[in-house]
């Protein structure tokens, strides 16, 4: 149950180091000249209270960044992110009367989604 919780994860491909703090985790676009693989990582920002794009995207990727630090890696190299929809608000009302030989219904619903940010890496070890 705690599993369908996660919202970070990762599988390792390379070599664990120390743990280090997460802070200390830099963000790669484009891979650095020398680095070794430690694992993929993936996360996302469902469940934090993030409202616009941008918070979303900064929860997945400080969550990325704690995976990393777990692993030692000190640098996480981006390879995507994405909207996933994870739920959606909806109401409706209806009104219906009753006559003589006759009855009338309407109603009327909308809804709309919540979407939370999902990012993948991988997460690397660059020597210093």
């Amino acid at each position: 149950m705690l599993l369908g919780c996660a919202t970070s994860s990762h599988v390792m491909i390379g070599t664990v180091h120390p743990p280090i703090s997460p802070e200390s985790v830099r963000v790669y676009v484009q891979p650095p000249e020398k680095y070794e693989e430690v694992a993929t990582i993936d996360a996302s920002s469902q469940g934090s209270f993030a409202i616009t794009s941008q918070q979303n995207m900064d929860k997945a990727i400080a969550r990325m960044k704690e995976e990393a630090a777990k692993l030692g890696a000190n640098g996480i190299l981006l390879q995507g992110v994405q909207d996933q929809q994870s739920g959606s608000i909806g109401t409706g009302v209806g009104s219906s009367s009753y006559g003589p030989g006759s009855s009338t219904g309407v109603g009327v619903g909308g809804s709309f989604g919540i979407y939370n940010k999902a990012a993948h890496g991988i997460a690397i070890f660059v020597p210093q």
